[in-house]
């Protein structure tokens, strides 16, 4: 009983830690684009969530890159897009950390990046879209989340693949093997 207890305070801390690692990265570490449509933004706000996704798995990766960005955009200006981001960074944690939990190696990392990618610039376009009502100006926001989560995965690997040796400091009691 106490060991679960234990559990879930440090799955609560590490989920609370997670999402203002997000917040805090995707507040202070930004660039507004000036050649989007609506204007846009490329943030290092990803870089923790990947991290945080592979090295706690799908759950924390979740949590921590949905409510981290949506509270971003209801305190920075961007309420409209809260929702649309707690679902699109909210599926791209759930599915870097799906993919780290199953497959442990480079190339899965890789792949689960990928796949994050394609989340974000489809779920961002189909957002843009449905809050403009103009299926081609969300055109213009394809480079930027582009870069964005190239930026993020050159940061990313490396420093998962150091911080993996240290694996006992990434569990806990009841968590993935």
């Amino acid at each position: 009983m106490e060991q679960r207890f234990l559990s879930q305070t440090k799955q609560l801390a590490y989920a609370a830690l997670g999402i203002a690692l997000v917040f805090i990265c995707t507040v202070f570490v930004n660039v507004r684009l000036p050649i989007a449509a609506h204007g846009g933004l490329i943030h290092l706000g990803n870089v923790p969530l990947f991290m945080i996704a592979i090295l706690y798995g799908r759950r924390l990766g979740a949590l921590a890159g949905g409510i981290g960005m949506a509270l971003f955009d209801v305190v920075g200006g961007w309420f409209l897009w809260a929702p649309f981001t707690l679902v699109v960074a909210g599926l791209m944690g759930y599915t870097v950390g799906a993919i780290g939990e199953k497959h442990q190696t480079i190339n899965a990392y890789v792949l689960a990046l990928i796949a994050a990618c394609i989340i974000k610039v489809v779920g961002y376009y189909c957002a843009e879209g449905i809050i403009y009502g103009n299926w081609l100006a969300p055109m213009t926001s394809v480079p930027g989340n582009l870069v964005q989560i190239g930026v993020a995965s050159v940061i990313v690997l490396p420093v998962v693949l150091k911080l993996r040796r240290h694996r006992a400091v990434f569990t806990w009691a009841g968590s993935r093997k």
